[in-house]
C-alpha cells in the first residue's frame, strides 16, 4: 500500500513540476470548428506567462437563414507532453449575436467555456491543434450545453 501511494505522490509531484513548452508569444490563425462555433473563427494567442496564455475568438456567420458572430475569451494553462507536442486546458466566456432571417427574431447572448486540447509545434513557426471546447448558453435560444470540436492552424510570432 505504501507503494501505491508513494507512485501516486510522485506522478502528482511530476505533474505539476513538468516543464512547459516554449510558448510564441503571439499567434494567429484559423480554429475550423463545426456549427455551435459558427464555423470558422479567427483566433489569436498571446502569452502570458511560461505556461499560460490568452486566446481570442471571432467567428462570423452568414447563412441562408442567419447571420451572427461569436466572440469568445479563455484563459489556458500548457502543459509539454513530448518532444513538440502540448496539451492545454482552459476557461472563459464570450458574447454573440445572431439574426433569423425568416423572422424579426435576433438575440445577444452570454456564455461561459471550457477547452481542452492537444498542439503540436513544428520548427517552423506553425502551430496546428485539435480541441473539444464545451459551453454553457444563457439567452433564450442559445442556451443550456452546446460544445464543438475545432482544429486550429496559427502562424507563430
Amino acid at each position: 500500500m505504501k507503494k501505491i501511494f508513494l507512485f501516486i505522490g510522485f506522478l502528482t509531484l511530476s505533474f505539476f513540476t513538468a516543464n512547459a513548452q516554449e510558448i510564441s508569444d503571439n499567434a494567429i490563425g484559423l480554429r475550423l470548428g463545426d456549427n455551435d462555433g459558427f464555423g470558422a473563427e479567427i483566433s489569436y494567442q498571446r502569452k502570458l506567462s511560461d505556461n499560460n496564455r490568452l486566446e481570442i475568438d471571432l467567428g462570423l456567420r452568414n447563412g441562408s437563414n442567419y447571420d451572427g458572430f461569436k466572440a469568445t475569451g479563455l484563459y489556458q494553462w500548457v502543459w509539454q507532453l513530448e518532444n513538440n507536442f502540448n496539451w492545454y486546458a482552459g476557461a472563459g466566456g464570450g458574447l454573440g449575436h445572431w439574426n433569423d432571417k425568416n423572422s424579426d427574431f435576433s438575440e445577444t447572448y452570454l456564455f461561459v467555456s471550457g477547452v481542452i486540447g492537444i498542439e503540436y509545434n513544428f520548427d517552423i513557426p506553425l502551430l496546428i491543434s485539435l480541441d473539444f471546447r464545451p459551453d454553457i448558453g444563457f439567452g433564450d435560444r442559445y442556451k443550456n450545453f452546446n460544445s464543438d470540436f475545432g482544429l486550429g492552424i496559427r502562424y507563430q510570432f
